[in-house]
């Protein structure tokens, strides 16, 4: 019988154990279940999900219970949104038996120590870490790597973001700079990130460029010395001088934050990584118009730029200025330019001098005379010539006495006033016509209703009348 017992299968290890009392065999249930300690991480399978607990058989006598607030180290979650019935997952055993016997488990504390251990080593590493942004807090975001991890607002990106929010759900990848277990302190940066890659692609932008090359990128800044060109990856900076052939007082007069430019590589830095770059050279020279159009002696107009003590700046073309030298201001002498010209005045002014080496015109105003053609701007046309007509085919009015002969010297004001507007569309009218048909024409028939109204007075000089004899009706009807 002993022998029986001894060979009986049912005594196989951790199986089958003897009860001490009767010394029968029975079943060994205890060594069945995995030995499980407080703080140690388990495997299991999510059985239930209820709206504050969650059940998870691990293999031991009873399932593990994991209270919502242990599911996640995200604030005020749906237990629904984090696991599902089927989920094989991991947690950690926070107490084998509560007050009610149950084993309880701590989902986001498992997850947290298997974090750790990852960032630890990817931070001796100085290798990224990968977190998901999950909350927006003042002064920076909330990452979750299994532990939280805070990216300061300043380490987002290699500029400062004015809104925070557009990161929110984004998955970021970030360096850990600052690490502290006893405060589960994890402190990030995407920066570091960033810059590493920039510092790569920077090395290949500037292999591939070389000095006079064209090419295309965005305004990524500007500041009051200039504006930065992002060229896919690496920055550029057209100095304030170097935008545009004309005075320039600030940059943004020229371009805007995300425009599109063409710009000229002028000068690279290989060992600091610096890139200096044109605008104005990708477009036309004015000075190129101004040789190819003007010569010297030519009266051009232009505008007063700036008025200093030895003379005026004058633009005579977009980005070419020219100087007025005090003494060529006017024919007398000039003891204040302001005096003759002000700042914005349109004038014309006459080519003393073109300077193409140095850059330079030397611009006269005293030498400008009214008769002298004006030479019109590039790609504009030129002012038709003058006609040559007198002012008096044009005038308003013509006196009477242009029209019709002299009145007597005693006729009075009045008696020349009432036909004065007759006579004055007659003049106009006998520019027109032949002179002869002027001197067919008898003025003494318009000047009839003058007689039928004024009463007939006897001259009281008869021999003004003697003198005057073919004097005009309208003459001899007019009243002292």
């Amino acid at each position: 019988m002993a022998n029986e017992t001894i060979n009986d299968p049912r005594l196989e290890e951790g199986v089958w154990t003897t009860d001490p009392e009767s010394g029968e065999l029975v079943p060994d249930y205890e060594s069945t279940f995995p030995t499980i300690e407080e703080g140690q991480v388990v495997n299991g399978t999510v059985v239930r999900v209820d709206k504050d607990e969650v059940l998870v058989d691990i293999g031991y006598k009873s399932e593990g219970v994991i209270p919502v607030a242990e599911l996640s180290i995200r604030r005020s979650i749906n237990p629904e949104d984090e696991v599902t019935i089927g989920d094989d997952i991991a947690a950690l055993v926070l107490t084998k038996e509560d007050a009610e016997g149950r084993l309880i488990l701590s989902k986001k504390r498992a997850r947290f120590e298997i974090a750790w251990k990852a960032i630890e080593g990817a931070h001796e590493k100085g290798e990224p870490v990968n977190g998901r942004v999950i909350e927006v807090v003042k002064g920076g975001l909330i990452l979750d790597l299994g532990v939280r991890g805070f990216l300061p607002a300043s380490l987002v990106d290699i500029r400062r973001v004015q809104d925070l929010d557009e990161f929110l759900g984004q998955e970021l990848q970030c360096k850990v700079i600052e690490l502290n277990r006893s405060r589960n302190n994890v402190v990030l940066s995407r920066r570091a990130v960033l810059e590493e890659e920039r510092k790569e692609q920077r090395q290949r932008i500037l292999d591939r460029l070389n000095p006079g090359d064209v090419v295309e990128g965005t305004i990524s800044n500007i500041v009051d010395f200039g504006a930065f060109v992002d060229l896919d990856g690496m920055d550029g900076l057209i100095h304030i001088s170097e935008l545009s052939w004309s005075h320039v007082n600030h940059p943004s007069e020229v371009l805007e934050i995300g425009q599109t430019v063409r710009v000229q590589v002028l000068d690279i830095d290989r060992e600091r990584q610096r890139i200096s770059l044109g605008l104005k050279q990708t477009q036309t020279d004015p000075w190129q118009q101004v040789l190819d159009s003007y010569q010297e002696g030519d009266v051009v107009k232009g505008n007063v730029t700036k008025v200093v003590t030895f003379g005026a700046f004058v633009e005579i073309l977009p980005g070419v200025e020219g100087l007025v030298h005090i003494s060529e201001l006017a024919q007398h002498h000039v003891e204040n330019p302001r005096e003759i010209v002000s700042q914005g005045d349109q004038v014309n002014v006459r080519i003393l001098e073109v300077d193409a080496e140095r850059r330079r015109l030397s611009l006269s105003l005293k030498r400008v005379e009214d008769n002298m053609p004006v030479q019109p701007m590039p790609g504009e046309e030129a002012e038709p010539p003058a006609l040559g007509l007198s002012d008096e085919v044009f005038a308003d009015e013509v006196p009477a006495a242009e029209t019709l002969e002299a009145p007597a010297e005693e006729a009075s004001p009045a008696a020349q006033a009432e036909p004065e507007a007759e006579a004055s569309v007659e003049a106009r009218a006998d520019n027109l016509v032949h002179p002869a048909e002027v001197a067919d024409e008898e003025p003494a028939a318009e000047a009839e209703p003058a007689v039928e109204e004024e009463p007939e007075v006897e001259p009281e000089d008869p021999a003004a009348e003697a003198e005057a004899p073919e004097a005009d009706a309208s003459e001899e009807a007019a009243p002292e």
